[in-house]
């Protein structure tokens, strides 16, 4: 199946950003852009607000031309792009979920108006990046350029989800012809009484760095043999800090949708907010795809 790059579009800066960069991801993937608005119903969440009238509410005629304008101006700037424009009459959480099954990407802003209010910042967000069918891309707001040449990160733990977002984030920097960093996060070190237990613990870190990146590393050599990876570890109070810090000067950060150790609770509780919300580059939330799809 040709699965299409989705993204959320409302008419908001934040989405139109993430529309952009949605535009590079299919150039890059020889896939088809699809921009999807998710609308409600203006009072009635969805559903018409008269008893007696049980049929859905109609796609909007300002929301037809927004979308038409953003796809003809992406066309424009990207040819060969093929750009498709679609409303749904849903919530955005249900909408983008429910593309994500027959998506390649899918694309979100962090910030919305109209019917991608809150987008990453309450449930909608949430919902998008934990209950994805495919990978999800979620881009900060443009406070400042992102560096589209800068390298690749990704979080290394011994989890699954880590090794799948490790496989992502490979196959996306060698789209981008960048190098791909593997990061791991270890805490830091603590205030030990005994000068001998402070080194036991660094040793045990650098060890467990050490293996875990090694693993992950010949994992992507083995698949792509001519990319060019760094092993990073880091110490930091928190994974999401870890991970944000490094996030600097990169293109994307890839994280893993749930993982042990650093990175117990990714996207189910505040690590996975921090991340999404902070990281200084756009953040690619590995989900498998969905076999039905």
């Amino acid at each position: 199946m040709y699965r299409p790059v989705v993204v959320g579009v409302d008419g908001s800066p934040s989405s139109l950003v993430a529309a952009e960069h949605a535009a590079r991801a299919a150039v890059l993937r020889s896939r088809p852009l699809h921009l999807v608005h998710g609308y409600l119903h203006p009072l009635g969440y969805g559903v018409p607000l008269n008893p007696y009238d049980l049929g859905l509410p109609a796609p909007t005629e300002e929301a037809r031309k927004m979308l038409e304008r953003t796809a003809a101006d992406l066309a424009d700037r990207w040819p060969g792009l093929t750009v498709q424009v679609r409303q749904v009459a849903g919530g955005p959480g249900a909408t983008l979920v429910e593309e994500s099954r027959r998506a390649e990407l899918v694309v979100l802003g962090s910030r919305g108006l109209g019917g991608f209010a809150g987008l990453l910042l309450g449930s909608v967000g949430t919902q998008v990046a934990a209950h994805a069918h495919c990978p999800v891309l979620v881009v900060r707001p443009k406070e400042q350029p992102i560096p589209v040449d800068g390298p690749v990160l990704v979080g290394v733990d011994d989890s699954d989800g880590a090794r799948l977002a490790a496989g992502y984030a490979a196959d996306e920097a060698v789209r981008r012809g960048t190098p791909l960093v593997l990061v791991h996060v270890g805490p830091p070190d603590e205030d030990r009484p005994v000068p001998e237990e402070v080194e036991e613990s660094r040793a045990a870190y650098r060890a467990e760095a050490v293996r875990l990146l090694a693993e992950a590393s010949a994992a992507v050599r083995a698949d792509h043999p001519d990319l060019v990876v760094r092993e990073h570890p880091v110490r930091a109070a928190s994974p999401a800090r870890g991970l944000v810090e490094a996030s600097g000067g990169a293109s994307v950060l890839a994280v893993g949708t749930r993982g042990r150790g650093g990175f117990t609770g990714l996207l189910l509780g505040s690590v996975s907010q921090a991340v999404t919300q902070h990281a200084h580059c756009p953040v690619l939330v590995a989900h498998p795809y969905d076999r039905a799809g």
